[in-house]
C-alpha cells in the first residue's frame, strides 16, 4: 500500500524561500491564457509546491466581474487531482468557508507537456501552518470554536454526500482576512460506496491516525477526518503546527475542560470519536449537561462500573457490589446501567468531569443508553455495607 504524502496548495509568501525555484513549471513573468474563461493571468512568485504541483501568486489581466485581480494559479501535470479539485470547486463554489475556484483550464507547457491549471482564491495570510509559524500565538477559545465550526460546515457537506476529505492538515486550511479560516485542497477527496470507508492508498502520514498509518485500519472513515480536525483544534489552542497533538498533552492545553474533552474525543480510538462533522459541530456549539448523581432503589441486577478515587480499595467495593446483586465491569459499556463515581483524579485525561470513563458515559448517553451516576455514599447505602477505610493508591 502506498503511503505517499500530499502537500499544501498555497503557502504564505514568507515560506517561499524554502521552495525549490529551479524546477518551476511556469516562468516568473509568464502570461497564461484560459480558453475556458477568456482571461489571462500574469505569473508572479512561486508560493508553494507539493504532490499535486505548484502554486503561484498571479495577477488577472483584463476585466472580470467574477475573478478578483489577485489570485493563485495552481498548476500540475496530473489530470486526476485537477479534475477532482475542479469538480469540488464547482460543488462548493457558494460555500463561504471553502477556497473558491474561479477558473479551470488546460495549458500547453513550453516543452510540449500538457499542464492543468486552476485559478484559486488567494488567502492573504497563507496557510494555517505558516500563519502559526509567523505569529507564534495561541488562538482564543471563542475564535477556535467559531472558525473550526466554519471548516466543519464544509466537511459536513462532504460527509452528507458520502465523501471523505482525508487531508485536513494545517497546510490545507487557509487564513483569510480577520483570521477567517477556509478549507482548500480537495485533490484526494474520495467517495465511499458504503459506511466501511475508503481503502487507503494515498495519504499524508503526518496527520493520519496511527492505526491508518500502521495499516491496522485499512479503510479511511469519516471518523478519521474527525481525528484530523481534532489535531487542528489542538494546534490552534497550542499556537503551533510543528507537531501533532498527543492524547497525554490534552489535559495541559490552555483551554476549557469542555474543549479538552472535545479534542480528546477526536483523537481517541476510532469507535469513541465523533462519527461525523455534524456531530462534532454539535459538540463544539452545545456543551453537554453537567454530570449529576441520579437515584436508584437497588443494586440487584444492575451492570455497574467504578470510576475515580474511592475511600476504600477498589476490590472491597467490587466485592460489596457483587454481594448486593450487581454485575461489575472494568469500565462503562453498552451493558452498563450504573456508574459509581469517586473523587476526581487530578490526572484525568481532559479535566475534572472528563476522565476516560466519564467521557465514555457521556458518549453512551448520547447514543441513548440510560446510565445512572451514583456517588460513593449512595453506593454504600444501597450495598448495605459500612466500608472499611484504608490507605491505597489512586485508581483511574
Amino acid at each position: 500500500m502506498s503511503r505517499s504524502a500530499t502537500s499544501a496548495t498555497t503557502r504564505a509568501p514568507a515560506a517561499a524561500a524554502a521552495v525549490d525555484h529551479r524546477h518551476r513549471l511556469l516562468g516568473p513573468t509568464d502570461a497564461i491564457a484560459s480558453p475556458r474563461s477568456g482571461l489571462s493571468y500574469r505569473i508572479g512568485p512561486l508560493l508553494g509546491q507539493g504532490g499535486f504541483g505548484q502554486v503561484y501568486l498571479a495577477t488577472r489581466l483584463g476585466r472580470s466581474s467574477t475573478v478578483p485581480a489577485t489570485v493563485c494559479i495552481k498548476v500540475s501535470p496530473h489530470i486526476d487531482g485537477w479534475l477532482r479539485e475542479a469538480y469540488f470547486g464547482q460543488l462548493l463554489g457558494d460555500h463561504p468557508r471553502a477556497i473558491r475556484v474561479f477558473d479551470t483550464f488546460p495549458l500547453l507547457h513550453r516543452d510540449g507537456r500538457m499542464l492543468y491549471a486552476l485559478a484559486l482564491e488567494y488567502a492573504s495570510e497563507g496557510d494555517l501552518s505558516a500563519f502559526l509559524d509567523r505569529t507564534g500565538r495561541k488562538w482564543a477559545e471563542t475564535t477556535v470554536r467559531r472558525e473550526i465550526a466554519g471548516i466543519l460546515q464544509v466537511l459536513g457537506k462532504l460527509h452528507r454526500g458520502q465523501l471523505l476529505h482525508r487531508d485536513l492538515t494545517p497546510v490545507n486550511v487557509f487564513v483569510c482576512g480577520g483570521r477567517r479560516l477556509k478549507l482548500g485542497d480537495f485533490g484526494i477527496v474520495r467517495s465511499q460506496t458504503d459506511t466501511r470507508g475508503i481503502t487507503v492508498r494515498t495519504l499524508n502520514p503526518s496527520m493520519a491516525p496511527s492505526d491508518i498509518v500502521d495499516g491496522a485500519a485499512p479503510k479511511w472513515q469519516a471518523r478519521d477526518d474527525v481525528y484530523q480536525v481534532g489535531q487542528l483544534i489542538g494546534m490552534l489552542v497550542k499556537g503551533s503546527a510543528h507537531t501533532r497533538i498527543r492524547k497525554p498533552e490534552v489535559r495541559a492545553l490552555d483551554c476549557s475542560d469542555h474543549l479538552k474533552e472535545v479534542i480528546y474525543r477526536c483523537l481517541a480510538e476510532r469507535s469513541k470519536r465523533y462519527e461525523s462533522a455534524t456531530e462534532l459541530i454539535e459538540a463544539l456549539t452545545n456543551p453537554p449537561a453537567a454530570l449529576k448523581v441520579g437515584h436508584l432503589r437497588t443494586l440487584r441486577g444492575v451492570h455497574l462500573a467504578f470510576t475515580g478515587i474511592l475511600s476504600v480499595k477498589r476490590d472491597q467495593a467490587i466485592k460489596a457490589a457483587r454481594k448486593a446483586g450487581a454485575t461489575v465491569h472494568s469500565g462503562p459499556s453498552v451493558q452498563t446501567s450504573v456508574v459509581v463515581r469517586g473523587r476526581p483524579n487530578t490526572l484525568q485525561a481532559a479535566g475534572r468531569d472528563a476522565g476516560r470513563k466519564l467521557m465514555e458515559i457521556k458518549r453512551l448517553r448520547e447514543k441513548g443508553h440510560r446510565i445512572v451516576l451514583l456517588n460513593e455514599p449512595q453506593f454504600w447505602r444501597l450495598a448495605g455495607v459500612v466500608p472499611t477505610v484504608a490507605r491505597r493508591s489512586p485508581r483511574p
